[in-house]
């Protein structure tokens, strides 16, 4: 155990490393080009969901970019970098809370047509990302937090053109921060389940260790 703990060895990697490095490659990309046309988006339209979900996909670019790095180092490396996968998904949360209360106290009404095409295209890129990482979603803490961050972005998308449709429907702003509440508290919920995952692999390689020590 501590060996595949402490080594990169292929028992402690995640299997089928060039698949796996391509479908993180193209997650990376289309997260970043969806970033940029997020925020641009949600700046002119003044929706909250929007410039949540386009931090969200810089997120992921970043872990994106993390996995790759990893990709094939032992499991104590991967398990230390998906706690910081852990703390940016949390951080990533409180600021949606924050700006979800600015915006509440600003009463201003985003543009729901531009929520509606914008949403449509990040669900479909999206949509596609998780296809592809699907068949890795049961991996360690490091997998699972790729997998868990995409399927946040889908449900999140999905979210986005509700809220459009309820801002279309009420004229008001309450439908696109009751949606950014609830990404702020996805995005919470799964650093927790990431960073419970993550400590208990590091659990796993200190405990072969410290049983060393005693004999």
């Amino acid at each position: 155990m501590s060996a595949h703990c402490c080594h990169p060895e292929p028992s402690s990697a995640p299997p089928a490393h060039g698949p796996y490095r391509r479908v993180l490659w193209i997650a990376l990309i289309i997260n970043f080009a969806m970033f940029g046309i997020e925020i641009i988006s949600g700046v002119k339209a003044g929706s909250v969901s929007l410039l949540a979900d386009s931090l969200d996909f810089l997120g992921d670019a970043a872990n994106y970019g993390i996995s790759l790095w990893v990709l094939g180092l032992s499991l104590a490396t991967r398990a230390r970098a998906s706690l910081i996968k852990a703390a940016s998904m949390a951080a990533f949360g409180l600021w949606v809370l924050g700006s979800t209360v600015w915006h509440a106290a600003n009463g201003d009404v985003p543009s729901s047509e531009t929520m509606g095409i914008v949403g449509s295209l990040a669900l479909a890129a999206n949509l596609g990302v998780a296809l592809l990482l699907y068949a890795y979603r049961q991996g360690d803490s490091n997998m699972r937090s790729v997998w868990l961050c995409t399927r946040n972005d889908a449900l999140g998308n999905v979210a986005v053109l509700l809220a459009a449709l309820g801002v279309f429907s009420t004229d008001t702003a309450w439908p696109d921060l009751a949606v950014a509440g609830v990404m702020a508290a996805l995005a919470l919920s799964s650093a927790w389940q990431v960073l419970r995952q993550a400590r208990g692999e590091l659990g796993q390689c200190a405990a072969p260790a410290h049983a060393g020590h005693r004999h």
